[in-house]
């Protein structure tokens, strides 16, 4: 078992970075569809002080963590101009899935990281042991983040997805929830609606990942913790 302090520092890194990388994902391919708005702005970067939100980044993961030992957070929007994508219908919808992309290529990425620190622990137990945490920690955070942001709930990249997909008249009406996103959001999340929403899912892709991957049963000891 490993205190607070410990978890803190092997989750910190695949946390940042699974944020970073999430934003990041949406401004280059934003800028592939024609919107050069975040490589303008200095946003098109993998260096985290460019995405940390002081609150979203920081305060409330924090505030989570310390009160409910559940982790969530954002980091600042990657700023896009949608008149400038070539076809904005279409395109928002692809904006807004390459950043569950990323957190999808990123659990694949610490999955493998976990496979190399379960393979040298035996051998080399204090390099292996902390990069199997870190690599589970990676997985776990963003496995959530995939998961959560496809829910479709504007301004999730879900609630973007569906809008981009539904008749123009139609998706007008349904992006009008877009301002009151983020408090559905937490109401959710505060009476545990979220969690019945996300943990069934959430559950099971991780136990796909580890039989993909060889980590039975070390994901499905830690969740049942």
């Amino acid at each position: 078992m490993l205190n607070d302090v410990q978890i803190l520092a092997i989750a910190i890194l695949p946390f940042v970075f699974a944020i970073t990388l999430h934003e990041t994902a949406h401004g280059w391919v934003a800028k592939q569809l024609g919107d050069p708005t975040a490589q303008m702005m200095g946003r098109l970067t993998l260096n985290p002080i460019k995405h940390i939100d002081i609150v979203g980044t920081i305060l409330v993961p924090a505030g989570l963590w310390l009160t409910t030992g559940f982790v969530f957070g954002w980091a600042k929007p990657v700023p896009i101009t949608w008149e400038n994508l070539k076809r904005p219908k279409r395109d928002v919808g692809l904006v807004a899935i390459a950043g569950p992309l990323a957190n999808l290529l990123m659990v694949i990425f610490w999955a493998l990281i976990m496979k190399l620190g379960l393979l040298l622990a035996p051998s080399y137990s204090y390099f292996g042991i902390p990069l199997t945490y870190m690599g589970m920690a990676g997985v776990i955070i963003n496995s959530v983040l995939m998961i959560l942001n496809l829910i479709p709930l504007p301004p999730l990249d879900g609630g973007r997805i569906v809008s981009s997909l539904l008749p123009g008249p139609l998706a007008w009406k349904y992006n009008k929830i877009e301002p009151f996103g983020i408090f559905i959001l937490l109401g959710l999340l505060i009476s545990g609606v979220l969690g019945a929403i996300v943990v069934p899912p959430f559950l099971a892709f991780v136990k796909a990942i580890e039989f993909l991957f060889g980590l039975y049963p070390l994901l499905s000891r830690l969740l049942t913790i």
